[in-house]
């Protein structure tokens, strides 16, 4: 271990080492725990004579800074009763004061959430069951894959790798009814970034943007982040209220397949009368398809991007639902006039994607793992849905209804109206039980509700947490 110590021939040698020393120690760059390098090893790396870093170690020892045992080292304790880390420095004046603090205050309720450990029952949505990854299969291509980097294989292009762009457009007009070719594939590192370029080269400061309300807070984060002015617009049970969409509006967010958080399905009416408006408005719609590979009732809903005829749709999908989170593979496809403008935006924030996954995955979905794959998940997740409805429709249905919802892993449930228990009471109460809830307030709902995912809970965890559920909420009425 080498450690950051200057030494200055011109002062006493041996108090610089301990002041530094001590200096570390204390404001916490040397951890509790830390092994300190030997004696003998810090004075030649040092240029010091080895008694000179024995009584510096000495003097941090009687001070109860470090700690030494024969034959084992010393190591950095943790720091005495009252004394504690450094506290952090004076804020200095900076010339872009306003930008930072408007970022530190920016609404990031699902961060919030994300730090927060799953409970033992956990709804949180948009979570995929891990025991589903295909690892073996994985493992094969993801060793397929390095084997061809290491024979000289390029990176990938800013646009993707091209045999990965080329399986998702064959799948997305199989799946979904995209019309699209490799060309009009962008990968991105998850969908999160696909909505960062599109935000970036669409809207600026001023800019109207239209956004589902509830919806996806993360897109709405974006937005004020760019300083383009958010226009809420209602959702009621045939999807987003295209009669309230602001003329004036450049970019709408919308959510068709299966609306977040409320989980309804755009009618194929205000599908049509959404893309009428952009062509007459000449805005951009961004199609946010982020789970509707697991479809469990009717037939699936074309995807706005296959209805759209006049190139306003911007379709944005993701493998962290469908695979893992931890890939942080996605894809927006551009419509044809933001293709170029959406390529070096992309070379600008991050030159190409990770270039062993991309290989990975596009041999993954060549050879139909994929398909294989979502066909066991859709079969998993509809056993869970079952149960979860089930709950909902018995032990549940004094207090909570559950909106109906095609698609997804999640489902919005609603309070009954008169009940004295809003959503954040009950979450901060689930807790205790180990059960994890999301109240839809935190996602701009202004009905009162819940957020309840089910890709994290087998079936037999979700009768035992809505049975923990309806405890508390009989208890609190």
């Amino acid at each position: 271990m080498d450690l950051h110590i200057v030494i200055d021939r011109n002062e006493p040698l041996g108090e610089q080492l301990l002041r530094q020393l001590r200096g570390l120690i204390r404001s916490g760059r040397l951890a509790t725990g830390t092994q300190l390098p030997p004696t003998r090893l810090l004075a030649q790396q040092l240029g010091l004579a080895r008694q000179t870093v024995a009584e510096a170690y000495e003097r941090l020892t009687l001070e109860q800074l470090i700690e030494a045992g024969r034959g084992r080292g010393s190591f950095v304790r943790a720091l005495p009763a009252g004394e504690g880390p450094r506290p952090a420095a004076t804020p200095v004046r900076l010339a872009s004061a306003e930008r930072i603090a408007a970022f530190q205050a920016l609404p990031v309720p699902l961060l919030r959430f994300a730090d927060s450990p799953l409970a033992r029952w956990d709804f949180v949505g948009g979570s995929p069951e891990p025991a589903l990854f295909p690892h073996e299969d994985w493992r094969r291509h993801l060793h397929a894959a390095q084997r061809a980097l290491g024979q000289g294989g390029a990176h990938a292009p800013p646009a993707g790798h091209t045999a990965l762009r080329e399986a998702i457009a064959e799948h997305l007009a199989f799946a979904r009814g995209v019309r699209c070719t490799a060309a009009d594939v962008i990968v991105t590192q998850g969908a999160q970034q696909a909505f960062d370029l599109l935000v970036r080269v669409l809207a600026g400061p001023g800019d109207v943007v239209a956004v589902e309300s509830p919806g996806y807070p993360p897109v709405a984060g974006l937005l004020q982040a760019h300083g383009a002015r958010i226009v809420p617009v209602p959702v009621d049970a045939q999807g987003l209220v295209t009669d309230a969409l602001p003329p004036e509006a450049k970019l709408v967010y919308t959510t068709p397949a299966h609306q977040f958080p409320l989980g309804v399905a755009m009618t194929a009416a205000r599908r049509r009368a959404l893309l009428s408006w952009a062509a007459r408005t000449g805005a951009i719609v961004i199609e946010d398809d982020y789970d509707s590979e697991f479809r469990f009732e009717g037939q699936p809903r074309d995807s706005l991007q296959g209805l759209d005829t006049d190139g306003r749709v911007a379709f944005v999908g993701s493998f962290s639902k469908t695979l893992a989170p931890s890939l942080r593979l996605g894809y927006v496809i551009s419509p044809p006039a933001l293709r170029d403008a959406l390529l070096n935006a992309k070379h600008l924030a991050d030159v190409h994607g990770p270039s062993l996954l991309q290989h990975a995955l596009a041999r993954f979905m060549a050879e139909g793992n994929y398909r294989k794959h979502l066909r066991r998940c859709v079969a998993e997740y509809a056993r869970r849905r079952e149960r979860l409805m089930a709950g909902f429709a018995d032990t549940l249905a004094p207090w909570l209804r559950l909106l109906p919802a095609e698609a997804g892993f999640h489902q919005a449930a609603l309070f009954m109206p008169g009940l004295a228990i809003d959503g954040t009471q009950l979450a901060a109460l689930a807790r205790r039980v180990d059960v994890g809830l999301y109240p839809l307030q935190a996602m701009g709902a202004q009905q009162d509700g819940l957020l309840m995912g089910f890709g994290r809970i087998p079936p037999e965890g979700i009768e035992q947490a809505l049975g923990r559920m309806a405890e508390l909420l009989g208890a609190a009425a």
